[in-house]
């Protein structure tokens, strides 16, 4: 059974983290709508703003209770999140509030010891957490579903809402595993989140390929390639089992992998900061697939710790 303080460490850095994820979700499908379908926008604005009102009181809870891994992982804010932020508010006329940016680019590591009213405010977050991600997560499947059966048109590639909506059941698992104080079992753990991770990197390869406009070739080969690469790793995560002797070398193979993929990320975001990329994607978009890709960075390096 987790311990208070891991409970509520390990919670707040996965709403700080989600929060963020989702909030944006929420924007990406907001932005993506015609004129007949602003009812579902209004909806996906809805949605935004909740989770931005929660990512607020997860951040003034968090302060001097995450860890200093976390905080440098770029996972939660990057250097271009400002910028990306700000562009993306321009293009599309939607306030992203970038003041809760300024607020986690601010966030301390210096020791702080909870208390049984902290352990309260963590655990009510948790569940309200789990409640407005149901709510997007059901948004997000009955979208799905009249897409794939032409009741709505978007202009996110079905897949995309596919790819956001498993997102959000995976964050769900992991808040009731916390909330049920858990302790998970590291290989089973590692296998499952390098299926996952692995599956989304490749899944965000093929949206950049896919958004880039044709005559950047060299970068649509590059994304292609990542792609075909990752979807490699997946598979080979998929069919692991817990006695597998390989998981290391395959964990190291995934790790480098990453590495590649979010440099290719961050040259995007600033290269559409810079309006020096032509691609039909909002810099925010590429700024969240770089801070997915850091935040399954930091998880690899604690397996690989975990493993020695």
């Amino acid at each position: 059974m987790l311990s208070n303080e891991e409970y509520i460490r390990l919670s707040l850095e996965l709403n700080l983290f989600f929060m963020r994820i989702a909030k944006e979700h929420s924007f990406f499908m907001e932005t993506a709508f015609g004129i007949n379908d602003q009812a579902l926008a209004q909806q996906a604005d809805a949605l935004r703003c909740q989770f931005s009102a929660l990512l607020s009181e997860a951040i003034c809870l968090a302060d001097g209770l995450i860890s200093p891994e976390v905080l440098a992982s770029g996972e939660l804010v990057t250097k271009l999140t400002l910028d990306s932020e700000r562009a993306s508010g321009y293009y599309s006329g939607i306030d992203l509030n970038s003041e809760l940016t300024q607020q986690e680019l601010s966030l301390g590591s210096s020791p702080s010891l909870p208390n049984p009213v902290m352990l309260q405010q963590v655990f009510e977050l948790n569940q309200r957490a789990i409640e407005a991600t149901t709510a997007l997560a059901d948004y997000k499947s009955t979208l799905l579903q009249n897409v794939l059966s032409c009741r709505t048109f978007t202009f996110n590639y079905p897949l995309l809402i596919d790819h956001i909506l498993r997102e959000a059941r995976f964050y769900l698992k992991m808040l009731t595993t916390l909330q049920n104080r858990q302790i998970v079992d590291l290989k089973r753990d590692i296998i499952d989140q390098e299926a996952f991770w692995n599956r989304i990197m490749a899944e965000h390869a093929y949206f950049i390929r896919g958004l880039l406009d044709p005559t950047e070739e060299e970068l649509f080969e590059t994304a292609h390639r990542y792609g075909k690469e990752f979807d490699k790793l997946t598979k080979q995560a998929q069919t692991m089992t817990e006695q597998t002797t390989i998981l290391p070398k395959l964990s190291r193979e995934a790790y480098e992998a990453t590495v590649g993929l979010r440099n290719f990320k961050t040259a995007g975001t600033e290269g559409l900061i810079q309006c020096k990329i032509k691609m039909i994607a909002l810099p925010l978009l590429a700024d969240h697939v770089t801070r997915e890709a850091n935040h399954y960075l930091r998880i690899l390096n604690a397996f690989t710790r975990r493993l020695k």
